[in-house]
Formats: structure tokens, C-alpha cells, sequence
């Protein structure tokens, strides 16, 4: 068995998928507008990451979204607007993620050099099954294909829960859970990496944080760009991720700094997190602590 980091358990939208984490953030937004309830981008991915049922009643708990419900039927959400909103939800996620579905730029190529050097693949997501067999059906004909796929619908409870990352390392047959990595786009999946025992990565361009498609990263100056980045690095950071790496192509030099950590006897639970290097965004907010 590999001596380093021996798999690597990726996110799914905002990861390697789906640049700027869209397909989500459209049914939420699109299923709220049916029932006469405005809720933003900024609504929506906050609570990013979560299985989607429970992302839905994350939302609805929000003040100002519980606000706009009450001023529009007269009432709180009830447990059967929970269900509808969520069938409603789930039908809309299909499509949005399959229009989504292409590979985020270096992803392929990660995943297969990775392979080669023998770390297993591993991947799981918020999405419900229903939701996440096409997607990775369309994924794996771009060549996008990990060794395993969990979905919150294998497990007890989603993020940030760690059992999708413990059922990912008993698919993969691979232990111990310091030797594995969890990369995401979001606070949730860096909450659940940790919780995991395992080493955590947090991606930054065309994820949930950063929260610009290519279209709007690309109407940024570069200075609100980095701006931006610096804040969702900033959040990464304080959920706890050992690395922040501006994008996933950057991925394989912070596993080669993982390797070596290993190396010296350091764990994912106590080890502190380094200082930027190359492939992590390289400005910092005043007061973050890497």
C-alpha cells in the first residue's frame, strides 16, 4: 500500500464538475420563484455542500428567506411545504446538473495522474442518487470517473457528517483515514473531511466560495478577483481546511507537501495549517491564520 496520501475523495459541483457550483443554486432559486418567494445566489450558497434536503431547511431557516415566506402565504413553512419545496427541488436538480456536467478545467487530467501513481479515487456529493447516477454517467463520458460514488442517500446523514467519507474509504479499501484526502469547494465538505480525520483541501476558482461562473470571474478586475478570493479563502481557512489551492489543477504539489507530512510522522488531526505556496491564492485578509 502507498505510503503517502493513498486516496483522494473529491467533491462533485464546484469541484470537478459544474464551474461556479451553478446547477444548485438554479433549481433552489427556480423552485422558490414557483411559489412566489425571491431568494438570491448569496441564499442559496450558503448552506452549499449539505444533502439537499437538508440544505433546503437550512434555507428556509434563514431570517430574511423565512421572512419573504411569511410576507408571501401568510405563514411559516410547514412540513408539508418542506416536502413540496424538496420534490420540487430534486426534479428541477436533474437537469441543472446535467447541463452542468462538464469536467472543471484540470480535473481529467488530475484524476489520471493521480491513477498512475497510485491513489485510489474516491467521490461523494450532496446530491440525492437519483440525481447523482446521470450525472456521473455524463462525467464519465468527458472521462471524468472515480473508483466509487456515495451519495447522502448510502449514509445515515450527510454533511457535515463524516460517514460519506468513512464509507468511501471502506469501498476503496483503503486506510488509515489519515492517509486520505478530501478536496471540495465548500465549508461543508471541509467540516466533513475534518470531522473525517482525513486531510482537507479547498478549492477556490469555479467553487461555491469563490461563487462566479466564467462568466462573471471573467467581468472581475483582477483586483476584486483576488479580492474575493481572499474572502472565500478566508472562510475555507476558519471551517478548518489544511490547504487552499486556487485551482484543482493545483492540487497534485499540495499532495506532494501532504506526502512529505506524512513522511515526518505528522497527523491530519493536530497538524497546523503551512503558510501559502505556490497554488494557493496568495493574498490573505488581515488576521487569517495561513
Amino acid at each position: 500500500m502507498r505510503e503517502g496520501v493513498r486516496a483522494v475523495v473529491f467533491d462533485w459541483a464546484g469541484t470537478t464538475v459544474d464551474y461556479g457550483c451553478m446547477a444548485p443554486v438554479e433549481a433552489f432559486v427556480a423552485a422558490f420563484a414557483a411559489r412566489g418567494v425571491d431568494v438570491s445566489e448569496s441564499d442559496v450558497r450558503g448552506p452549499m455542500g449539505r444533502a439537499k434536503r437538508e440544505h433546503l431547511v437550512a434555507l428556509l431557516a434563514l431570517p430574511a428567506v423565512a421572512e419573504r415566506w411569511v410576507e408571501r402565504h401568510g405563514r411559516a413553512p410547514t412540513e408539508g411545504d418542506v416536502e413540496d419545496l424538496y420534490a420540487d427541488v430534486e426534479q428541477r436538480l436533474l437537469p441543472a446538473a446535467l447541463a452542468h456536467a462538464d469536467p472543471v478545467p484540470g480535473a481529467v487530467e488530475v484524476v489520471a495522474g493521480l491513477r498512475e501513481n497510485g491513489v485510489r479515487i474516491g467521490s461523494c456529493t450532496g446530491y440525492p442518487g437519483g440525481v447523482m447516477a446521470p450525472l456521473a454517467a455524463a462525467a464519465a463520458e468527458s472521462g471524468l470517473a472515480p473508483d466509487v460514488v456515495v451519495t447522502p442517500d448510502d449514509v445515515p446523514r450527510g454533511r457535515p457528517a463524516p460517514f460519506m467519507c468513512y464509507l468511501n474509504a471502506v469501498r476503496l479499501d483503503v486506510f488509515p483515514l489519515g492517509h486520505l484526502v478530501k478536496v471540495g469547494d465548500t465549508v461543508a465538505d471541509v467540516l466533513e473531511g475534518r470531522a473525517a480525520g482525513m486531510w482537507t483541501v479547498a478549492t477556490l476558482l469555479g467553487g461555491n466560495e469563490a461563487g462566479l461562473s466564467r462568466d462573471a470571474e471573467a467581468a472581475l478586475s483582477p483586483v476584486d478577483l483576488e479580492d474575493r478570493l481572499a474572502a472565500a479563502r478566508a472562510r475555507l481557512l476558519e471551517a478548518g481546511a489544511h490547504h487552499v489551492v486556487r485551482r484543482i489543477a493545483d492540487l497534485p504539489a499540495v499532495l506532494d507537501d501532504i506526502d512529505g507530512r506524512l513522511a515526518r510522522g505528522e497527523s491530519a488531526v493536530t497538524a497546523a495549517q503551512p503558510e501559502p505556496r505556490d497554488g494557493q491564492t496568495g493574498r490573505r485578509p488581515a488576521g487569517a491564520s495561513a
